[in-house]
């Protein structure tokens, strides 16, 4: 710097200077507030918690608005005067063995020559694994040994509900065919039109399969929307050529529409107070948690279509005559109890 001439000092100088000028404006700024953490978030963090927010409120809306609605739907079945409901006893429901569930569906038709006896006799399957609901109907007329007393009665099928409601009906169906039925579900026919107009208030879609009249009721051939009460007819009507044939296979047509119906996504709203109508109307041991619990693992899986058997199946029965039962089906137990242990398992 001494053998510097004054003109290359005043440049050294004014180099440094630069040097420190640059430095200073590369170091950060330390009078800056500390950086808040949250903005160090990526943006797509805080968006992905904004919508879980309002998931959230949505999923409550709908829990409420279920939970409203059902009540809506078993508050109407208490206001109803003629919803009056029998003591049927205990039913020692038996869970299967894999996992699926049975439930047993009886209607009954309190009128006429069938007083006191299941007019109707199921079985609704729903197994879980595979999302599939099923349906065996079995005809009421079938003759089978009914447990009675310690030993054993032959009866049509739907006499062992008189005897002994809904748990004799278990019984009599797990020794005769060997299918455990872990809850059961009785409907009387005057409160059925009420539960089909709840899920479907414009009318039941079904395809009549022929002009029939019932008690006054008037039903064309053809597709159309029924009513409760034309649906119920339409169910019930017995007196022609096919006699119990017909009827079953009209009650698994009116079955499967309430089904479909039920599924479709217009009427997702519906449904809980559906669920509450049939329930205020409906005799049953079915846990309240069952319906939920169900319901979404169905809804929110591929839908199958509803599978049907009747029983007895084609080629294992015969007509028979019994002075205490009349008119009857008489029977090979061990084909039709192998034909229903097939289509539960398939």
């Amino acid at each position: 710097m001494a053998n510097m001439t004054r003109m290359e000092r005043h440049r050294q100088a004014e180099l440094e200077k630069e040097n420190k000028k640059q430095k200073k404006q590369e170091q950060p700024n330390n009078t800056h507030q500390a950086p808040n953490p949250d903005d160090k978030k990526p943006k797509k963090v805080k968006k992905k918690r904004k919508k879980s927010k309002i998931i959230v409120v949505i999923l409550i809306a709908i829990i409420a608005l279920s939970i409203v609605g059902y009540l809506k739907g078993v508050a109407s079945t208490k206001l109803d005067k003629n919803n009056k409901q029998a003591d049927v006893g205990n039913f020692l429901g038996e869970k299967s063995s894999d996992g699926s569930t049975n439930v047993l569906l009886l209607g009954s038709d309190s009128r006429g020559e069938d007083q006191g006896r299941s007019d109707s006799i199921m079985i609704a399957h729903y197994d879980k694994k595979n999302k599939q609901p099923k349906l065996v109907s079995i005809m009421r007329d079938t003759y089978v040994a009914i447990p009675n007393n310690g030993g054993i009665e032959y009866n049509k099928i739907n006499a062992a509900y008189s005897y002994g409601g809904p748990e004799l009906v278990r019984k009599t169906i797990k020794e005769t065919f060997g299918i455990p039925i872990q809850y059961y579900a009785i409907v009387n026919f005057e409160s059925f039109p009420k539960i089909v107009e709840t899920l479907a208030p414009g009318g039941l879609k079904i395809n009549a399969e022929k002009d029939l009249e019932v008690e006054g009721t008037v039903i064309k051939k053809g597709e159309q929307k029924m009513s409760g009460n034309e649906a119920l007819q339409y169910a019930r009507f017995r007196k022609d050529e096919e006699s119990d044939f017909g009827r079953v296979r009209r009650q698994q047509q009116v079955m499967t529409a309430l089904l479909k119906q039920s599924l479709n996504p217009l009427n997702a709203w519906r449904l809980p107070e559906t669920i509450g109508t049939v329930r205020g109307y409906t005799q049953t041991d079915i846990p309240f948690s069952f319906y939920p619990k169900v319901g979404t693992s169905y809804l929110f899986s591929g839908h199958k279509p509803l599978e049907i058997l009747t029983v007895p199946v084609e080629g294992s029965w015969n007509e028979g005559y019994y002075d205490h039962a009349g008119s009857v089906l008489e029977i090979d137990e061990s084909v039709n109890a192998q034909a229903m242990a097939n289509f539960f398992s398939k």
